[in-house]
Formats: C-alpha cells, structure tokens, sequence
C-alpha cells in the first residue's frame, strides 16, 4: 500500500511537471525556435518580405562584409556597446556600494533606483529626445545633440546608461550583501582601509556579480534599439544606425528582408561569440583571485 501511494504521488507531480513544461516549450518553440529557423532560411534568399523569392545562396553573406552601411552599424554598436558597459557598470558599482552603507532611507532609495528599469525604451527614448532637443538647447544656448554627427551617440549612451545602471546597481548590492563580515573584521585586522579594503576584499568576492553584469549589459547594448527608434530614427545621415535599427529599417521598409536576415544571422554569432568570450575571460580572472 505504501509503495503504490509513493508510486501514485510520483506519477501526479510528474503529471504536473508536464503540464507546465509542455505549454512553455510549446510557446517557446513557437516564438522563438521557427523564427529563429525561419529566418535563417531566408537568408539565404533574395526575399522582399512578401511574393516570390529565389535561393540566391551565400551571396547575402558575402554582401554584408562589402556593404559600408552595414560596416558602420557594427562600428557604430561597438563604440556604444563598450562606452556603456564601462560606464553602467562603474557607476553601479559606486551606487551599490553607497546604497549598501549604512545611511537613511536606504530602502527607499533602492526602489527610486530601480524605476527606470521599470520604463519602457520608448517612452524614456521619447522623453529624453524632448530634453535634448529642447530643454538643453534652451539652458546652454547650443544646438540639439541628436542633430550633430559627432555627437549623437553621446545622448544615446547617457540614455543607455542612465537606464541600464538600475537593474545593474542591485545585482551589485545583491553581491555586496554576501560578502561575510567576518572578511572585513579580518581585513580591518591587518590594516586594510579604504581602496586597499575594496580592491583586495570586496572586488575579488563580488567577481561573479561583475561577470554577470558585464555579459548582461554587453548583450543588451549590443541589441540597442528602442532608444534609436525614439531619439534618431539612425540619423542624422545613418550616424546614429545600430544595427537591430538597420535590420529592422532596411529588412521590413526597404525590400531587403532576405539581405537582413543574414544580417541578423551574423549579429547573433556575434553577440554569441562575445558573450561567450566574456564569460570564460571573466571566469578565469575569478579563479585566479
């Protein structure tokens, strides 16, 4: 009785178990594997998007590397890509570790940290289009930023930033939190203070929460979009053109959806191919400390 009551239980949570992977993998094979698959065939087409393609083969690839535009879009990822992931995670490192202290209203400044997480890419893109199009004009007597070549990019990384560095800033007060005190009352023994306490105690335990930020933060710049949409629609004159922007502008409203799925197949290599590079540079600099 007892083994068939042990049995029965075993085959109902397995039940349950099926019954909430099968709708998720059945939603995410639906949403994300075809797609995904779908897209790679049509690379290899001359496919508008619409009404009949031929195979054209590899002759998509081999256009993307003689491409321009295509070129200046990965520069242009690239400068913002490494510009805010430095910057997001500095400046978060420094938030954490001042909201991690003992101060008043610790908590509350947490969440008013967090908020702009919470905002959608388009709504915090459209709003600060607003501020530097016409409020910093107004105060500095200059032209907007969005309307300069040279300096574009700036206004889009102080939007990146100061949208990443929420979701960033607890990961790191999540890290600082499990460092034992034990470590520091130890430390305080031997005469560590200020940067000699942070860079031989502090850095070395919170390694796993810069890795994770850094391969995070990396990938989600290296996918910039919406702030695009918002502040520059790639302008002015395609200085501004990441390249999720380019693939989605030149692969839906301009006829080059075959073209662009290429695109899109070596963006994902890439993104891939840094991620998992991070990842295995950062994991041995833990090891060694």
């Amino acid at each position: 009785m007892a083994s068939t009551a042990v049995s029965k239980a075993g085959s109902d949570r397995n039940r349950t178990f099926l019954a909430i992977l099968i709708p998720v993998l059945v939603l995410f094979i639906a949403f994300n594997t075809v797609p995904l698959l779908t897209g790679f065939f049509y690379s290899f087409t001359d496919s508008k998007g619409y009404g009949a393609f031929e195979i054209v083969g590899l002759q998509n690839y081999i256009d993307l590397f003689q491409d321009a535009r295509v070129g200046n879009s990965y520069l242009f990822t690239f400068k913002i890509s490494v510009v805010s992931t430095i910057l997001v995670n500095v400046i978060s490192l420094v938030l954490a570790i001042g909201l991690s202290s003992k101060i008043k209203f610790k908590s509350a400044l947490r969440g008013i940290y967090f908020v702009p997480r919470i905002l959608g890419g388009l709504v915090v893109g459209y709003v600060f289009s607003y501020f530097f199009t016409y409020i910093v004009p107004a105060l500095t007597g200059t032209t907007s930023m969005l309307a300069s070549t040279e300096w574009a990019w700036v206004a889009i990384v102080v939007v990146l930033v100061w949208q990443a560095c929420a979701q960033t800033t607890i990961i790191y007060i999540t890290g600082l939190s499990s460092v034992p005190e034990d470590v520091y009352e130890a430390g305080a023994l031997d005469g560590a203070t200020g940067w000699d306490k942070f860079r031989y105690l502090t850095f070395p335990l919170i390694m796993p929460s810069i890795t994770t930020n850094m391969v995070l933060v990396m990938k989600d710049m290296l996918m910039t979009f919406d702030q695009i949409v918002a502040m520059t629609s790639g302008g002015p004159a395609q200085s501004t053109e990441s390249i999720s922007y380019l693939i989605y502008q030149n692969g839906l409203n301009n006829s080059q959806f075959g073209f662009q799925c290429a695109n899109a197949v070596i963006f994902f290599i890439v993104i891939a191919v840094i991620s998992i590079a991070q990842t295995k540079f950062l994991n041995s600099k833990e090891e060694q400390l």
